[in-house]
Formats: structure tokens, C-alpha cells, sequence
């Protein structure tokens, strides 16, 4: 596992563990920009079969024009993406991307105080799935 992300298991089915962590990100104030459907990508353009694997683009609005004020090109670091998948025993997995560990790349202190305050957020959205 990457130093920039951090995994929890899910209790539930693929479908219910993404509306699950949709509604735990909407409790501390993201909201989901994109969804990207992997499998059914990769089914489309490459007719491979694959295992349930979503990428939801969470912003925090608030926290990123923080970001974007503090410094322009830190676009290029968001939103923050919240995998959900589901692994070859059956079991669902929820990886989020860690944004004290990407962000502190930038090495700002301004930018880093931001990516903990976002992690311990994205942190809470993980205690919620896991349950």
C-alpha cells in the first residue's frame, strides 16, 4: 500500500458501500464531482471483465478554494479520490487518497495544515463505512 492513501474494508455490497460512503462524505461537507466506473470503462473500451471498481472525486468546496487561494496550481492535486472496489474474495474495499500526504508534497505550511484538516475528514468517512 502507498504512503499517499489509506483503506478501510466495507461491511456491505459493492452498490451499498458506495452510497454509503456518498452520504459519509456529504456529512462532512464533500460532495462527489465525478464517478468513474472503471470496470465498465475497461469492459468498453478493452472488453475486459472485470471486478465492481468506482472512483469517486470528492471536493470539499471549502476547503478547496482554501487550496486553490493558497496556491493556483494545486488543481492539479484535487479533488481527493475515494476508491471503492471489490477484491477477489468478494469483500469491498475503500481506499481514499490521503491528502496530508499528497498535499504535503507542496510543502506550504498553509497547504499542509489543510490536507490534515481534509484527512481527519476523509478519516471520519472511513470510521463510518467501517462501522
Amino acid at each position: 500500500m502507498s504512503q499517499f492513501v489509506f483503506s478501510v474494508p466495507a461491511k456491505g455490497d459493492f452498490e451499498t458501500t458506495v452510497a454509503q460512503v456518498t452520504a459519509a462524505l456529504k456529512v462532512e461537507g464533500f460532495g462527489v464531482l465525478t464517478t468513474i466506473d472503471v470496470a465498465a470503462t475497461l469492459k468498453a473500451k478493452l472488453g475486459i471483465e472485470g471486478r465492481p471498481y468506482v472512483i469517486l472525486g470528492a471536493c470539499n468546496p471549502h476547503y478547496a478554494h482554501q487550496a486553490l487561494e493558497a496556491d493556483p496550481d494545486i488543481g492539479a492535486l484535487l479533488p481527493c479520490n475515494v476508491v471503492v472496489r471489490t477484491e477477489a474474495d468478494g469483500s469491498v474495499s475503500v481506499v481514499f487518497m490521503d491528502p496530508a500526504a499528497v498535499l504535503g508534497m507542496v510543502d506550504r505550511p498553509q497547504i499542509t495544515t489543510l490536507g490534515i484538516e481534509v484527512r481527519d475528514k476523509l478519516q471520519r468517512v472511513a470510521d463510518a463505512v467501517r462501522g
